[in-house]
């Protein structure tokens, strides 16, 4: 029986169980319990597995770096979904300490596996927009990496600090206005779009485009701009519309 098939009840009975068998595991230097947890094939188990981590992280102190010490030696492990639930664990704790996980995503980045590297792009995420500075900064280090997969991830992976802040994010986006590949092109038009249709963000975006160099890239910016404004209507600032004249009064080298 999965994890949501079972009750409300019955669900926080487990998550309790969880972070009472996981927090008993690091108390007596074992690994049994958050092993079983970290390759459970339920999705939600492994979830709540990490985010009990990134729980008793914050509160137990004394037990941080036997708590890393598990995570590594759980990153060597064969099976991806483990190696997975650690960067996810390291993403829960780098939300407040990035220092001490940041070789985890120096290494998960080139993961043979694509679920443990869509890991370090969904903590990017999560840490990114609630410790900025140095998820950011670490960010910019591989910007501009040979391997064209790294520099598609890292830009999808900066993505959520920039809808509510676009300005934090807008000048490492500029540094790939000039990246030929395809797949890190498009990722980048729609980053843009991504960061554009929340309350007071359109004018921020398009105010920093009109500095780019690449106008071929910017004007299909602009048109994701007006396209996601249209597919996130109920979620938008403006209607389509209104986003279309703003750009229009806004962008006089759209017209050159």
């Amino acid at each position: 029986m999965g994890f949501y098939d079972l009750s409300k009840t019955e669900r926080l009975n487990v998550v309790a169980e969880i972070n009472t068998n996981i927090l008993n595991d690091l108390k007596e230097v074992q690994t049994e319990n958050i092993l079983t947890y970290f390759k459970d094939d339920d999705t939600y188990i492994r979830k709540s597995a990490y985010l009990s981590i990134g729980r008793i992280y914050g509160i137990h102190i004394g037990l941080r770096p036997q708590l890393i010490n598990i995570l590594e030696k759980l990153f060597l492990d064969a099976d991806f979904k483990v190696r997975q639930t650690v960067i996810n664990a390291a993403g829960e704790i780098g939300k407040s300490d990035f220092g001490s996980v940041k070789s985890f995503f120096d290494r998960g980045l080139f993961d043979e596996h694509h679920s443990p590297r869509n890991a370090v792009i969904g903590s990017i995420k999560k840490m990114g927009e609630v410790n900025p500075v140095p998820v950011l900064n670490w960010a910019k280090l591989y910007l501009h990496h040979e391997d064209k997969e790294i520099r598609r991830e890292i830009c999808h992976g900066i993505e959520l600090r920039g809808r509510k802040h676009p300005n934090d994010i807008l000048p490492l986006l500029q540094e790939l206005q000039h990246d030929k590949t395809s797949r890190v092109r498009k990722t980048l038009v729609h980053v843009i779009g991504q960061i554009a249709y929340k309350k007071g963000c359109i004018e921020k975006v398009i105010e920093h485009l009109k500095c780019w160099e690449n106008k071929e890239l910017v004007a299909d910016a602009l048109e994701e701009i007006i396209d996601v404004h249209e597919r996130y209507s109920d979620f938008s600032a403006l209607n389509q519309e209104q986003a279309r004249q703003y750009i229009l009064d806004n962008f006089n080298s759209i017209h050159q």
